[in-house]
């Protein structure tokens, strides 16, 4: 479904090439004092017309419909919409048949009986990231008044498949020039976390975050401290000794959880990012009309990694499922 949270409890809706997108967030506290201003920050990080970024530039101005009076939360649902001004839905126009490799088209046709809106992606499109983002600042804004020593931060720290940050501009330059794509990481660490969020199993606060991260397109693996590597280890080497009485830790290869509940020590979340799957490099798929697989030129506007705009949603996904928490 399109909803996620439980006492902080957020819908995303919208196209990519529709008249607007949004999001209703319901259970927002009463008394937080909020404006237009405060969601640009975060906003601009995530838009376009960067380098190696999409060059479809949107105002990306929010527009705060419901759930505000005289600058605060009222407590009742808070309504955000965004004006979609820069599509050109003419790029799209010849893929109704072919199916773009590595998007959603062939799996929504089929689900939804073709009556899907197609053009750039849709309701599947990166664009609904955007609603995402401003999501974020609302949970943002309870973190600071109920967890003010909570503090999110959210960068890429592998790229193209080099942790090296010098090189980063040679890969993303040289993909581009070869009209390709690169992925990337992105490490999510979270400073001064309560102890015990989350719930035991289901609920358990690897598996929230884990479920909202995966609604940012593109994703494609989650991990949590050591993550993967700790198969690679020896529990005398894994474990966490405990030295002192706040819970801290002498090493974090848990990444600040311990049984589905934080453990007081910095959340550390990495998610990778896949190459982007709109490439202007010419590949191959199947002509539904046809039936045959033909050689497919994809148009549009699209980024060469994106990541490069992703690590401000991650951070967003993390503070909506922490302020979920907290509430």
């Amino acid at each position: 479904m399109n909803t996620f949270g439980r006492k902080l409890r957020l819908s995303i809706w919208g196209e990519s090439h529709g008249p607007a997108l949004g999001v209703v967030i319901d259970g927002v506290p009463a008394g937080i004092e909020i404006g237009t201003a405060d969601f640009m920050a975060d906003i601009e990080r995530r838009q376009g017309g960067k380098a190696h970024t999409t060059p479809r530039i949107e105002s990306d101005t929010p527009t705060l419909l419901s759930g505000i009076y005289q600058g605060h939360t009222t407590g009742a649902p808070l309504s955000i919409l965004f004006h979609n001004q820069a599509q050109q839905s003419s790029d799209y126009e010849t893929l109704a048949t072919t199916p773009r490799p590595g998007h959603a088209d062939w799996v929504a046709a089929h689900k939804f009986g073709g009556l899907n809106d197609p053009r750039g992606g849709g309701h599947f499109s990166g664009r609904l990231t955007l609603p995402l983002v401003a999501a974020g600042v609302v949970a943002k804004k309870i973190l600071a008044l109920r967890a003010p020593e909570l503090k999110i931060e959210a960068h890429i720290v592998e790229l193209g498949g080099s942790g090296d940050k010098e090189c980063w501009g040679d890969i993303l330059a040289a993909a581009a020039a070869k009209g390709d794509s690169v992925g990337a990481i992105v490490e999510c660490r979270a400073e001064g976390m309560p102890i015990g969020l989350g719930e035991p199993f289901f609920d358990s606060l690897e598996g929230l975050l884990a479920h909202a991260a995966f609604a940012i397109p593109g994703i494609r693996g989650v991990e949590f401290g050591d993550g993967f590597g700790a198969a690679r280890s020896y529990g005398s080497t894994h474990n966490d000794a405990i030295v002192a009485p706040d819970g801290t830790t002498a090493t974090n290869h848990a990444g600040g959880i311990n049984g589905g509940l934080s453990n007081g020590n910095p959340l550390v979340m990495r998610v990778a990012f896949k190459p982007t799957s709109s490439i202007a490099l010419a590949q191959q798929s199947l002509n539904t009309a046809t039936g045959k697989v033909e050689p497919l030129d994809i148009g549009g506007r699209h980024d060469v990694c994106i990541a490069l705009r992703g690590a401000v949603v991650v951070e967003a996904v993390v503070a909506i499922v922490l302020a979920d928490c907290i509430l």
